[in-house]
């Protein structure tokens, strides 16, 4: 299997077996980018999936924005992590999307998380916020503090982010501000936000900070262009803004159960020693323990993607299908 999906990934897009394993995930319906080329470029650049704290895989999520979202470009952004975010963008380039995925992580820093964003590396955690913006500049990446401003020790605060703004050094400085993020950790401070980015000439982006699909796309970024490289040139030049609708107290308690859930059984399964071959877990699927396999960003580079990546999607789809109905049976 691992054989033929090297094969195919030097094919043309869209012709390789990840469409042949996965299935065609769009029922034979397309959204057609020509009904929509009166407006701008839309843009969700903080999604979560099973490799951190979200509650789907990555063929689910892909799925959602093709079928659900008119979203032109997205970014997997787990915590200190990427390889689920490589393979959704090799998934979505093989099956064909229309959404673009860049490849972006969410950096626990000293002074905040940060989304890092364009990067192929993964960026350290647990350092100074100025040294985590400086090491995703020097992999060709921005860097974008998220939910900031908020009264918290996972958010950026003023001070530290006025000190940055103010380093004679450019490359330390954030390339924009997430102004829009519909959690309930950023709803109260939104007006904030946007006092602080106008006052300091930042960019500002929207995201929905999902950490389940349905979640996916309720806030966004518009931006001249469609692609992923027009979105990089309009936070470079600011040309960006920020949209959303903030999330449900009761939708959000309904995914920290699902997430409750989720961590219930990856630590069972790491007790245990038994690789989760549901994919509920981390790394694709395996939550940890002994036998704990490559990560996946390591297995790519090495030119080994797993063949389970492949089975990603009918595994998405049987876990779906489950749930609610004797959820806490899957393990058995």
């Amino acid at each position: 299997m691992v054989g033929r999906l090297l094969s195919d990934l030097a094919g043309p897009r869209g012709s390789g077996r990840w469409r042949d394993a996965l299935g065609d995930r769009t029922g034979g319906r397309r959204r057609s980018p020509g009904r929509m080329t009166d407006r701008l470029g839309r843009a969700d650049l903080h999604i979560h999936s099973l490799a951190s704290d979200g509650v789907d895989g990555i063929a689910t999520i892909l799925d959602h924005v093709e079928r659900n979202t008119t979203l032109d470009v997205i970014a997997i952004t787990d915590h200190e992590r990427i390889d689920a975010a490589v393979a959704a963008r090799t998934m979505a380039r093989e099956l064909g999307h229309r959404a673009e995925v860049i490849v972006g992580e969410e950096v626990s820093t000293l002074g905040g998380h940060l989304l890092a964003l364009f990067v192929e590396e993964r960026i350290r955690p647990l350092r100074s916020l100025r040294a985590t913006i400086l090491e995703v500049h020097e992999q060709g990446g921005l860097a974008i503090p998220a939910h900031p401003l908020v009264p918290y020790p996972l958010c950026a605060q003023g001070f530290v982010l006025r000190r940055l703004l103010a380093d004679p050094d450019p490359r330390v400085h954030p390339d924009a501000i997430e102004a829009f993020n519909p959690t309930m950790l950023g709803r109260p401070w939104h007006g904030r936000v946007n006092r602080f980015a106008t006052d300091h000439g930042l960019p500002t982006v929207g995201n929905s900070d999902s950490h389940e699909a349905a979640a996916i796309g309720t806030g966004w970024t518009s931006f001249p262009g469609r692609t992923a490289a027009n979105l990089r040139a309009a936070i470079e030049a600011g040309r960006t803004h920020h949209h959303g609708s903030f999330h449900g107290t009761g939708g959000q308690f309904t995914t920290f159960g699902r997430q409750l859930r989720k961590y219930s059984r990856d630590a069972r399964a790491v007790v245990g020693g038994r690789i989760r071959g549901d994919r509920t877990g981390r790394d694709l699927g395996y939550p940890g323990g002994r036998h704990r396999p490559p990560r996946f960003d390591e297995a790519w580079r090495a030119g080994r993607p797993p063949a389970d990546v492949a089975d990603q999607g009918r595994a998405d789809t049987a876990e779906r299908a489950q749930a609610g109905a004797g959820a806490e049976n899957r393990d058995r």
